[in-house]
């Protein structure tokens, strides 16, 4: 009497029987690969490379997300030297005192304030954190140093305080060059 057993049949991890079902002496024909002909593999030569192989990627990720986290921190200029965002605040500031002092142009508040918003995400992905770009915001100093570029700016560009159409022409010609400054105004 000849005893003999039988197993289910297998399934790949992907569902895919037929990628089981090729045998060669008991062992898949996937687990060959690799192995020289008429050599035996070990029986974990194909569970031992499939693990090898995803823990790769896993260790390359975290060293990859380790070196990127450590590296913009120590590369980080400081935020007042950062030319990108404070050219933007400045250019926010000319167009506030713009719309202000102009009857005839007004702010696009809700673009203005979209602007805002990239600009914080920039500085974020830049690496800077949110307690970093609020202290830098409600720095007093920061401020007076924005506003007299600013007003620096406005001088060059012949707006004269008390002179309201001085404003307003400098704003037309913004809007007109469709500058950051000029983005940020609408003629009325």
């Amino acid at each position: 009497m000849a005893f003999s057993l039988k197993f289910p049949a297998r399934r790949s991890p992907s569902g895919d029987p037929a990628r089981l079902r090729a045998r060669n002496g008991g062992i898949t024909a996937l687990s060959r690969q690799g192995v020289p002909e008429g050599k035996a593999p070990h029986v974990m030569t194909m569970r031992h490379d499939k693990e090898v192989y995803a823990m790769k990627p896993i260790a390359l990720a975290l060293i990859a997300a380790t070196l990127l986290a450590a590296g913009p921190a120590a590369a980080l200029e400081p935020l007042a030297q950062e030319k990108y965002i404070n050219d933007r605040l400045i250019a926010a500031r000319i167009a506030d005192r713009i719309r202000r002092t102009c009857p005839n142009i007004d702010a696009r508040l809700f673009y203005a304030y979209g602007e805002a918003r990239k600009l914080k995400s920039y500085a974020q992905s830049k690496g800077y954190s949110a307690k970093q770009i609020e202290a830098f915001l409600d720095d007093k100093s920061q401020k007076k140093r924005i506003y007299a570029v600013a007003e620096d700016y406005l001088t060059r560009k012949g707006a004269r305080s008390g002179d309201a159409e001085s404003f307003c022409r400098l704003g037309r010609d913004e809007i007109a060059r469709k500058s950051v400054i000029g983005s940020l105004l609408v003629a009325k």
